[in-house]
């Protein structure tokens, strides 16, 4: 009982969150006020584009405590998106998370973690070449999801995390609406369901050791979902329908920008809601959110091809834009299928500013999927830019009563 009245409660708080935001027509005032031609069109064309976007003004008090209104555009959290990447993140917090409910000495997000094989279908990962001890282990996993949003770093973090484990805890949490199912690797949907061998080494001892689990839950796939109106399948074959998209993953976006919050602001959620993450925790989780592929020496990357606003939609991204030392964006992001996608937390130290930005757009013309031919330069990139600059302006000059202090997210950033 005492389980449910807390997923009640909290569930009570959300609900009156989302109402908040639907009531308020402010975003759709200033981004048309500033549109230009080219956003006003994808604007006018809701259903073509897809477009979702949160706006979350944060204002402190005396003490510096922050509270949040959220500003909506076209927000539905029926409106289907692929959500890509962004399912990174909940498994990063997931991962460390488990590390602190084992609570086994000597395990930490630093440790090596080998991931064993036993299915032909699976992946072995026991050595990692881009660390700088040459093994794998969470931390590193979790730096390459955010820098360069790796795919690899997520299917060995889902794998330690399990998929039963990895819905069944946020559904605890109150995310009952996200589902995660998916590894990005060509798995069938048994497949996916099990997760490899994992043990955790410390000076050639085995410390942990996890077996093959395999998720027995029953997902509800009962809600259809079908996008465009052709595909090129597996075998390379063009489908003339549209693409089923039922038993993919799913991630709503108002759960998107409320995990995102939940991670830079924990004590601004209810503690059912919160993951169990240390101080030392959310450092590594803050420093790799806002790293830039540059200051990277494990891995080191190729610039030309990861520059800094790589992962960086609002703003940054489109025309590959240098980002002002003095502005840091603690993000996620995510791209497929015609669909991008980020929730960004954006600081500006010089100005003494601070705001959220979680949006969502699909930009396909043709309406095929699978043909690596979507607008991601011309119209994807453009409108996070310009909705970036908009909400920016705009928090340069709003009023508040109180300055915010800010340097807790000034983050000194690991070496390596």
């Amino acid at each position: 009982m005492r389980y449910c009245f807390l997923i009640i409660c909290m569930f009570a708080c959300r609900s009156i969150a989302v109402a908040r935001q639907s009531a308020d027509s402010l975003l759709i005032k200033l981004i048309w006020q500033k549109a230009s031609p080219g956003l006003k069109h994808i604007l006018q064309h809701p259903d073509s584009f897809r477009y979702q976007i949160i706006y979350t003004q944060i204002d402190r008090d005396k003490h510096n405590v922050p509270s949040f209104t959220n500003h909506n555009y076209g927000v539905d959290d029926q409106l289907y998106f692929n959500p890509a990447s962004t399912v990174k993140l909940p498994v990063a917090l997931l991962a460390l998370e488990k590390l602190r409910k084992l609570g086994i000495p000597g395990l930490n997000f630093d440790t090596p973690m080998l991931t064993d094989s036993v299915r032909k279908e699976q992946v072995q990962a026991h050595t990692d070449t881009t660390a700088e001890n040459g093994l794998p282990s969470v931390a590193h996993y979790i730096k390459k999801i955010f820098l360069v949003s790796d795919n690899d770093a997520y299917n060995r973090l889902y794998e330690f995390v399990g998929q039963q484990a990895i819905n069944e805890d946020l559904w605890k949490k109150g995310y009952r609406n996200v589902r995660i199912i998916r590894r990005f690797m060509p798995l069938t949907e048994e497949e996916n369901r099990v997760t490899n061998p994992i043990r955790f080494v410390r000076n050639g001892q085995v410390i942990y050791q996890q077996p093959e689990m395999i998720d027995t839950i029953t997902f509800d796939f009962s809600r259809q979902i079908f996008i465009g109106k052709g595909y090129w399948d597996k075998d390379e074959k063009l489908v003339f329908k549209p693409m089923d998209f039922t038993r993919h993953n799913i991630f709503p976006l108002t759960d998107l920008q409320h995990m995102l919050q939940s991670v830079l602001f924990p004590t601004s959620v209810p503690k059912a809601g919160r993951f169990l993450l240390t101080k030392e925790d959310l450092r590594l989780l803050w420093g790799y959110m806002s790293s830039y592929p540059s200051e990277s020496k494990w891995p080191r990357y190729d610039t030309s091809e990861y520059y800094d606003s790589f992962t960086k939609f609002f703003f940054f991204k489109s025309g590959r834009q240098n980002i002002p030392p003095a502005i840091r964006v603690f993000n996620k992001a995510g791209w497929s299928y015609g669909f991008l996608t980020d929730a960004a937390y954006i600081v500006d130290f010089e100005h003494n500013i601070e705001f959220m930005l979680t949006g969502t757009v699909y930009v396909n013309r043709d309406g095929i999927l699978n043909d690596n031919k979507y607008e991601y330069e011309e119209e994807g990139y453009p409108f996070f830019r310009e909705i970036g600059e908009i909400i920016y302006q705009y928090e340069l000059q709003r009023k508040r009563k109180y300055r915010p202090d800010l340097r807790s997210f000034n983050v000194h950033y690991r070496e390596n």
